[in-house]
């Protein structure tokens, strides 16, 4: 599986053949630096409803024609909006053409914003997302909780994608304990440095990650792990 950060929380899955892209804020975000007509998706992955994940998913779906993967309440927003989507809920997982979602629960918001009013979305979700027999898992907007000891236990997570900005989520010491209780051996730090009020220092991360033998991928827009 080949993964490509876009900024923020956005990742860019690749394996078999198939592309899927999750939480797709790139215009309106300085460190995309990607445009969403480039983007070619076999679906659009969403953890939540906000701004700055929710971002350009209408029209990736549309130009693609291709689904929205979102809990129920988002998912019908999203077909409202003119876009296919395949609607699911926390816990529940399905098997598309060559890759499988498993939603799980975080602890944060979701809401629409419509004018000056914010609209209910659903619960948040964290994605364990499987290609080719390997997983990763995009926590999504969340605070650490204790669930995180199940989800590793229960899967073999190649990697972890971990939001590190504190102030909306957890920060850089919970997101040590989360990647040790989701016992895998490679994190990337996602929802940070995009905003003043959620600046991290990464290399301090990975040095905290390093002494539990987790390698820290603090990936700037457009570059590329390969798992």
């Amino acid at each position: 599986m080949n993964i490509t950060c876009f900024g923020h929380s956005c990742l860019y899955a690749e394996s078999g053949g198939k592309k899927v892209i999750i939480d797709p804020f790139l215009s309106g975000n300085p460190q995309s630096g990607v445009s969403p007509k480039e983007i070619e998706a076999d679906a659009v992955l969403l953890t939540h409803a906000h701004d700055d994940h929710f971002g350009d998913s209408i029209e990736i779906a549309k130009q693609n024609d291709c689904p929205i993967v979102a809990v129920f309440e988002l998912a019908m927003h999203c077909i409202r909006l003119g876009a296919k989507a395949h609607a699911m809920n926390i816990g529940g997982s399905y098997s598309f053409d060559g890759f499988r979602v498993k939603f799980t629960q975080a602890f944060h918001g979701s809401s629409l914003r419509e004018g000056d009013q914010y609209l209910y979305a659903g619960q948040p979700a964290g994605i364990l997302l499987t290609m080719d027999n390997t997983t990763i898992f995009h926590a999504g907007d969340t605070s650490l909780y204790g669930d995180m000891k199940l989800i590793g236990e229960m899967n073999e997570i190649a990697l972890a994608a971990l939001p590190i900005g504190d102030n909306f989520t957890m920060g850089p010491e919970e997101a040590v304990i989360a990647a040790r209780w989701l016992q895998t051996k490679q994190v990337i730090p996602l929802h940070y440095n995009t905003f003043p009020v959620i600046r991290q220092d990464t290399e301090k991360f990975a040095s905290m990650l390093k002494e539990y033998d987790i390698t820290c991928h603090a990936l700037n827009s457009k570059e590329s792990i390969t798992l």
